[in-house]
């Protein structure tokens, strides 16, 4: 087994919970930079755009730059672009869009013309007309693809449990009987352009987050290493399916003992 050089690290359930910091999270970061660890921080979140997400981190004493953090927004800007698929109709936060660079997009109440349909976390503002409408962006005579940023099945919200993009994104999947091209975990693209950015190899790169199918399974699916941390969504249930974790940690911040740091 090669040695680790390389750690992508999710960051809702693993730095923060909610609007709470992780203890000992930060710290942890901090070691594994200090240790010339290429480390790279990697979310499915769309709700909020990458530089709300590097203030948010700041304010918890994490520092972090644009080039730390690669969001499926991001990453779907350089898909739309490398593939002429404009305009875009998107489906999630509006502050978001901002992520996709420079990319022309749909009006919001177009029901056809998309080059692409791009769905995110749009939490409260789902309703049906809301899925309806995707659902005709699909159906048009030119079928464009569904672009799902990330297959989140669920997240931990202060008031509990809350659906994420994944069940939108299968229920499109179904009615429009198309297949998603996924920007996001778990998609081994995603953990591909992670992978460069960090220039570490699959097999010397682990992956730390709350989710074990997302972050762990995708991952290993990927040929990376994972690691489930037992803070963020985590249950005692995740460790009796199928994906079977490279470690499980109490939380991030035993990671750099668990590495021998």
């Amino acid at each position: 087994m090669e040695p680790i050089r390389g750690v992508l690290l999710d960051l809702d359930g693993v730095f923060y919970v909610g609007e709470d910091a992780v203890p000992g999270a930060a710290d942890a970061l901090a070691a594994l930079r200090a240790a010339d660890l290429r480390t790279l921080l990697l979310t499915n979140t769309t709700s909020r755009p990458r530089t709300a997400l590097l203030e948010k981190l700041d304010r918890l004493g994490v520092p972090a730059q644009a080039e730390d953090l690669l969001t499926p927004a991001v990453a779907a800007g350089d898909w739309i672009r490398a593939q002429g698929a404009e305009p875009v109709a998107t489906f999630f936060a509006e502050a978001t869009a901002v992520d996709l660079g420079a990319v022309e997009r749909l009006p919001e109440a177009a029901e056809s013309g998309a080059g692409a349909v791009v769905l995110g976390d749009l939490g409260d503002r789902w309703d049906f007309a809301t899925l309806n409408r995707a659902f005709r962006l699909l159906m048009t005579p030119e079928r464009p693809p569904l672009l799902a940023l990330g297959m989140t099945r669920y997240w931990r919200a202060p008031d509990g449990l809350r659906l994420d993009a994944s069940p939108f994104v299968r229920a499109l999947e179904h009615a429009a009987d198309v297949e998603a091209v996924v920007l996001g975990k778990p998609s081994s693209e995603f953990f591909a352009a992670a992978l460069a950015r960090i220039g570490c190899s699959a097999g010397e790169t682990l992956m730390v987050g709350d989710d074990v199918r997302t972050d762990v399974g995708g991952a290993q699916a990927a040929g990376l290493r994972g690691a489930l941390v037992r803070t963020g969504k985590f249950a005692p249930s995740d460790l009796e399916g199928a994906v079977t974790p490279d470690a499980v940690l109490d939380s991030l911040a035993d990671l750099p003992a668990w590495l021998g740091l």
